[in-house]
């Protein structure tokens, strides 16, 4: 499921916080990172597809702690450790996050439809050559990590889908 753990897992110690502040301090001088910042931030925009931005959608609502539609700057802070010094457990909790899209704790195959009909879409943006059926790949990833056959995929389901194949 595309999580590889990194060989250097470091904490964001104090002596990070004064240039994480700097840094969102100059993209954010409202003090608060809003969707529309964030979006230039990782450039989609107009030209972008509806795919990508549906991602960024997703993945601003994971980091929006209080779900008060703006990131704090201590949510940046969550973010930032978790993207990049994050333990491969945390991640793949977030990933699951981002992928339940109705926050029930549970992906169905609607949701799952969803994040690989994006991440296809965004593939096959940067390469045209790439083929497959999205229904197909949905049945192959509950035939592999939905182990109760109940037609949903439990946060536990797939962390260990992941670990099996990451």
């Amino acid at each position: 499921m595309g999580q590889a753990q990194s060989g250097t897992e470091k904490e964001v110690t104090l002596q990070h916080i004064p240039g994480l502040h700097r840094k969102f301090a100059t993209e954010c001088p409202s003090g608060n990172l809003h969707l529309h910042e964030c979006r230039r931030i990782f450039g989609i925009n107009r030209n972008s597809t509806e795919e990508e931005s549906a991602y960024m959608e997703n993945l601003f609502r994971s980091f929006d702690i209080n779900q008060d539609g703006k990131l704090d700057f201590m949510e940046y802070v969550a973010a930032v450790h978790l993207v990049l010094r994050g333990k491969l457990e945390d991640k793949l909790r977030w990933s699951f996050k981002v992928y339940d899209r109705d926050g029930n704790g549970c992906l169905d195959r609607q949701e799952v439809r969803h994040i690989v009909k994006i991440i296809y879409a965004i593939k096959k943006h940067n390469d045209p050559s790439i083929t497959g059926n999205i229904d197909d790949i949905c049945d192959r990833l509950f035939d592999v990590v939905d182990k109760n056959n109940d037609s949903q995929i439990s946060v536990e389901e797939f962390m260990e889908g992941a670990e099996r194949d990451p």
